[in-house]
């Protein structure tokens, strides 16, 4: 009886080390999953389908950065809250799992983007990387309540309160509930971990999470959060109107599209900015990551006479400094954050940078060449920016307290949302939460040179392994002291990526394209 008893106490120590190291899961039978019923929760599964294994599909922008091989998985597509809603349109919140033969143990819930409304492929690419899929997680997507018509911005949707509600916070918090249980219903036993993982609206999402549902997740990864989306479209337009007063106008009396600062200019504009900047970080590389250490002004740039290639005029050289500085009311009250100077203010991908005025990603150019601040800020001011902020709230004692770990990163040439804008709440989540020292334990910001939104840009490092990042400061205690980046733009370059106020500093030995070679500093 006593060796029986020291066998099962072994196997029960066995199994409870195997569960804490994310044991493989194979999952039932993907076609049983449609008739699945949850209590309390109003679900109709679709489709339940075995996609084998295969190459990641495109995206809308190209080619899927990963090349490898996605695992065969069981796709569960589902509604939840179905209903006719305002003026008769139907409604329901949207969502996907997919959840790999081989399992390992781990749940990830991949955020949206622009104001949502399709429902993604469950693969979990936000990360960087390998695709979170690929790794063994079981990933959920959902459109938040609501169809877009294909174009990622129709907000129509908002008439109606419950799914203006649900894309703001609440049907997040629904998916994940039923997701976790979809998990456990299909492997057999629940998740051991669970992550957040999103950029733009994505980001924003996860900062809901650590605010309204702080134990729904252990890690969160939080990428150029889309905070007050009000408020960052009259940043935008601000720069855009204060561009325009720089510009010649056309036969109609219009300013024309990027005449405040042509290419000329804005070439102009960069160089002198890496020349001042570049090498703050001990590599000339045409990255500037000493951000506190840069005091670029454009007002060096001023014309002492005639207009030439060399200089920018007057009207120039205000425009910039006001349109960078961000809006402020008749009072000198700030609306939204400066944006900072860096190279891709004048980037010519999908979304133009923030200084080039000859295009508009999501319309025609703004011809404004006045803009009344007061009144559009209190227009902006409403009901809808109030429901969904996540600016202003700091208080993450109990997600923290929870052993909950939130990851922050932004690039900071992204033309549509400030990197500042978030370096101003990471320092404010310091401030109200016992200090640097006390919240670098449990959260950090990386700020990325030259990267746009989310991605991209024509001089930065933008690839970068952020999943692999949250998952060891949670499950093994690793804080991401440096997290190691690479990039198309770059070809053989890495550089380490530190948590903010830090910067990479080269040490001024070894190879400079060489990561190893950096130490993180203030």
């Amino acid at each position: 009886m006593e060796n029986c008893f020291k066998w099962m106490l072994l196997s029960c120590i066995l199994l409870c080390a195997l569960w804490g190291s994310n044991a493989v899961g194979q999952g039932g039978e993907c076609e049983d999953m449609l008739n699945y019923k949850m209590e309390n929760y109003d679900i109709v599964i679709n489709k339940a389908d075995t996609i084998p294994a295969g190459k990641m599909p495109a995206g809308p922008f190209g080619p899927p950065a990963y090349g490898g091989v996605l695992p065969e998985y069981c796709r569960v597509d589902g509604e939840i809250d179905k209903r006719i809603g305002h003026e008769g349109k139907p409604y329901a919140i949207g969502f996907a799992v997919a959840m790999p033969k081989n399992w390992n143990g781990r749940f990830m819930f991949q955020g949206g983007g622009g104001l949502n409304g399709t429902v993604g492929d469950p693969i979990g690419a936000q990360g960087g990387g390998v695709p979170a899929l690929a790794r063994g997680f079981a990933v959920i997507s959902s459109d938040t309540g609501h169809k877009s018509g294909g174009t990622g911005f129709d907000g129509s949707f908002m008439a109606d309160q419950e799914a203006l509600m649900n894309f703001l916070y609440k049907a997040i918090g629904k998916v994940t509930v039923v997701g976790k249980e979809i998990v456990k219903e299909y492997y057999g036993k629940p998740a051991g971990y669970s992550y957040y993982v999103g950029c733009s609206t994505g980001g924003r999402e996860g900062m809901i999470m650590s605010q309204r549902y702080p134990d729904y997740y252990d890690g969160i990864v939080s990428g150029a959060p889309a905070m007050r989306t009000n408020f960052s479209n009259l940043g935008t337009k601000w720069v855009a109107v204060s561009l325009n007063q720089a510009a010649p106008l056309d036969e109609n009396g219009d300013p024309v599209a990027g005449g405040g600062l042509p290419e000329k200019d804005l070439n102009l504009l960069i160089d002198s900015f890496l020349d001042a900047c570049d090498k703050k970080d001990g590599a000339e590389d045409e990255m500037a990551f000493n951000m506190e250490g840069c005091d670029f002004d454009p007002v060096n740039l001023l014309c002492k006479g005639e207009k030439t290639d060399g200089c920018l005029t007057t009207k120039q050289v205000k425009a910039v400094k006001q349109g960078l500085a961000g809006p402020v009311t008749s009072c000198g009250n700030q609306v939204y954050s400066p944006f900072p100077m860096d190279t891709g203010v004048a980037a010519k991908s999908f979304i133009p940078g923030l200084l080039d005025t000859s295009k508009n990603a999501l319309g025609p150019p703004i011809k404004d060449i006045e803009m009344d601040v007061d009144r559009e800020f209190i227009e902006k001011s409403d009901g809808t920016a109030s429901a969904g902020d996540t600016f202003k709230w700091t208080n993450l004692s109990t997600f923290s307290g929870n052993g909950g770990k939130l990851l922050f990163y932004h690039g900071m040439s992204d033309p549509w949302f400030s990197a500042l804008d978030t370096v101003d709440y990471y320092n404010r989540l310091v401030r109200d939460n016992g200090g640097y020292e006390n919240v670098s334990r449990w959260s950090r910001l990386f700020l990325v040179p030259g990267m746009g939104h989310c991605s991209g840009g024509d001089k930065t490092v933008d690839d970068f392994d952020k999943l692999s990042a949250i998952v060891d400061w949670v499950e093994k205690g690793i804080a991401p002291d440096r997290i190691i980046a690479t990039g198309r733009a770059f070809p053989g370059v890495s550089r380490p990526l530190c948590p903010y106020p830090e910067y990479p500093h080269y040490t001024g030995k070894g190879d400079s394209k060489n990561a190893e070679n950096f130490e993180c500093r203030r």
